[in-house]
């Protein structure tokens, strides 16, 4: 243990504290001690200065200097001290008065008249707050007219956005930004009409959304920062055309609970992303659902380094488990992710596991190994050209790797499984959709058998913005080499979510399972592609087709212009989390059994060739039917 530093004496302690403040302490008595000869010489041109009046004069001061101390005023730091503050500088500075002028009253003769006593005491206090305020006084623009203005032109700021946010960034962008650029706030937007036409920070609240453009145009606005946080990604959106109706650049304020968990040094305005044209929600615990299932229990999550699976094992590493096992063969990306988690979760009981789940003794191996409670199952190959290409490994990857866990899960009574699906498992067209769809029935063929102790659920949701084989990276790419972006089809469209809201309800939806259901997430309206890559080339100023082209390749092998979240035979029904919805049943009854063994065959065999593999797939569902 290091031994601690001998903690000061009181005297050294009190010489620190005294010599700290003493420039302040005399800097406010020089300001007192001016402005009263100075109020009584405006007043009274003549006035004889006795002994007494001086005691008198030193009494104030003693009395004014006491009470700056008392409101703790020379205990603040005043260059990051907002202007509430200025409120304890008033009290400290009248409060004194009430013993002042009733002394003064009280002595014959007066010492002063009373005016210049409430004269000087103002002088005072202005001299005061101005001592402390100095950085926000704009002497530069005093200054100007004798030495030439030298300073850049400043960014004519509009933010959207009056609440807290929106006036703290306010504050900052005019008194607190050290980088050498100068911001001038204009004022806000905000759809509150309760304050339009008012002003926040001496700033006008302009109006509503679609005032934008023309605020903007009248007010010569250079820079429009978006200041709403929990924002609807529909609002976003609609905010967002706004702006881009206009030549100004568009910022967004970062999240401020994401700034508080941030060790880098934070910025109060940052690009628009993609994941902010979804909205931003809070990712949190949600009250209604009993998330002990989850927490304190020895937690597999497999597929840890790919992008769900690796936000999976982060954010489960927030329910204190018994110990998290992260399942992969990817080397690096796994070995990466430990030591993350290791750095961030020191005394957190953590695993990584090397192995193959689509080997059958690798699988047993973790099972045997560490016998956990809850598995998560993340673990896919999900480039659908790629697995149109090479159907075999949606097979032995997708299906079989689903096969030997659901089996190991079985027969080592786990708590809980959760299998992460996919909208394109309804009506599949593709090798991935399908794959995925017999792994959903994998997971229902378990749920059926007898003296079953497991769980089996499915979570199925839509596309997630930045996982691999997102559209956004390749977009970003694309831009950043000066285009062409490439769009399949004018008209396509996806279901989008970031991942780490998909994967905070994949947790939850894992704690409310009672076992053999499907849990559909609700991913909100569909985004046209195009409409996405039209806004990321606008986004960095550019122009679509002008500046970078977009243009337009055909739907790839096995692709669907518009993808579905369920059948119509599922019908949704709510649950008790407003963004998770179960479906009510499966289309068609199955022999469990029969199912199980005729996938253990197709995966011993692989596929035959007389038939195209996805007809292989969609016919050994057929087959499966109970009679």
């Amino acid at each position: 243990m290091t031994d601690q530093p001998p903690k000061p004496s009181f005297f050294k302690r009190l010489f620190i504290h005294l010599r700290r403040i003493l420039p302040m302490v005399i800097l406010d008595a020089l300001i007192i001690a001016t402005t009263y000869p100075f109020a009584l010489w405006v007043r009274v041109e003549s006035w004889p200065i006795t002994v007494e009046r001086l005691l008198f004069l030193g009494l104030i001061l003693t009395l004014i200097l006491t009470s700056l101390y008392y409101f703790r005023a020379y205990h603040r730091v005043w260059s990051q001290t907002s202007g509430h503050s200025v409120l304890s500088l008033i009290g400290a500075v009248m409060l004194p008065l009430a013993i002042i002028i009733p002394l003064n009253y009280s002595l014959s003769p007066r010492m002063f008249p009373t005016s210049v006593i409430v004269t000087a005491t103002l002088l005072s206090l202005m001299g005061i707050v101005a001592v402390r305020y100095r950085s926000r006084i704009p002497t530069d623009a005093l200054l100007t007219p004798f030495r030439g203005d030298t300073r850049p032109t400043p960014t004519r700021v509009l933010i959207v956005g009056a609440g807290e946010s929106g006036e703290a960034l306010a504050w900052r962008l005019q008194y607190r930004f050290r980088t050498g650029q100068s911001f001038q706030v204009v004022g806000f937007i905000d759809d509150n009409r309760a304050i339009e036409g008012r002003y926040i920070e001496d700033l006008p609240v302009f109006g509503q959304r679609h005032m934008i453009p023309t605020v903007v145009k009248q007010h010569q606005i250079d820079l429009i920062v978006v200041a709403i946080h929990n924002i609807d990604g529909r609002d976003f959106r609609d905010i967002l055309a706004y702006c881009e109706r206009t030549e100004a650049l568009i910022k967004v304020v970062p999240d401020t609970l994401a700034l508080l968990d941030n060790r880098t040094k934070s910025v109060p305005i940052r690009d628009v992303l993609p994941e902010d044209l979804m909205g931003r929600s809070i990712i949190e615990r949600h009250s209604s659902v009993d998330l002990s299932p989850i927490t304190h229990k020895r937690v597999l999550v497999t597929g840890a380094a790919g992008s769900i699976g690796s936000e999976l094992s982060r954010q489960l590493a927030t329910y204190d488990p018994e110990c998290l096992i992260m399942l992969d063969n990817n080397e690096s990306g796994l070995y990466d992710l430990y030591i993350d988690l290791r750095t961030k979760y020191p005394e957190l009981p953590i695993q990584y596991m090397l192995k193959d789940i689509s080997k059958q003794a690798d699988v047993q191996t973790v099972f045997e190994q560490f016998s956990p409670h809850v598995v998560f199952h993340a673990a896919a190959y999900k480039h659908v050209p790629v697995l149109e290409i090479f159907p075999e490994q949606a097979l032995r990857v997708n299906i079989c790797g689903t096969l030997n866990l659901a089996q190991q899960a079985y027969e080592h009574q786990v708590e809980r499984f959760v299998l992460i699906s996919t909208d394109k498992a309804v009506h599949p067209s593709n090798m991935l959709g399908a794959s995925k769809r017999l792994c959903e029935y994998v997971v229902h063929a378990y749920a059926l058998l007898p003296n079953r102790q497991t769980k089996f659920t499915a979570v199925r949701f839509g596309n997630v913005l930045g996982s691999r084989g997102s559209v956004l990276p390749l977009f970003n790419h694309q831009i950043d080499n000066g285009g062409p972006l490439t769009v399949t089809h004018p008209e396509v469209t996806r279901y989008l979510m970031s991942i780490a809201e998909a994967v905070n309800l994949v947790i939850h939806a894992g704690a409310m399972t009672q076992g053999d259901e499907i849990f559909l997430l609700r991913m909100g309206e569909t985004i046209r592609i195009l409409d996405l890559a039209e806004r990321m080339i606008r986004l960095r100023g550019l122009r679509p087709y002008q500046d970078i082209d977009i243009q337009f390749i055909g739907l790839r092998l096995g692709e669907k212009l518009h993808e579905e979240l369920h059948t119509d035979f599922e019908k949704p029904s709510e649950t008790l989390h407003p963004y998770i919805f179960k479906l009510n049943g499966w289309d068609y009854a199955i022999q469990p059994q029969t199912l199980l063994d005729q996938i253990r065959a197709l995966c011993t065999a692989g596929f035959p060739p007389e038939n195209p593999p996805l007809q292989t797939l969609v016919q050994l569902l057929k087959d499966a039917q109970a009679v």
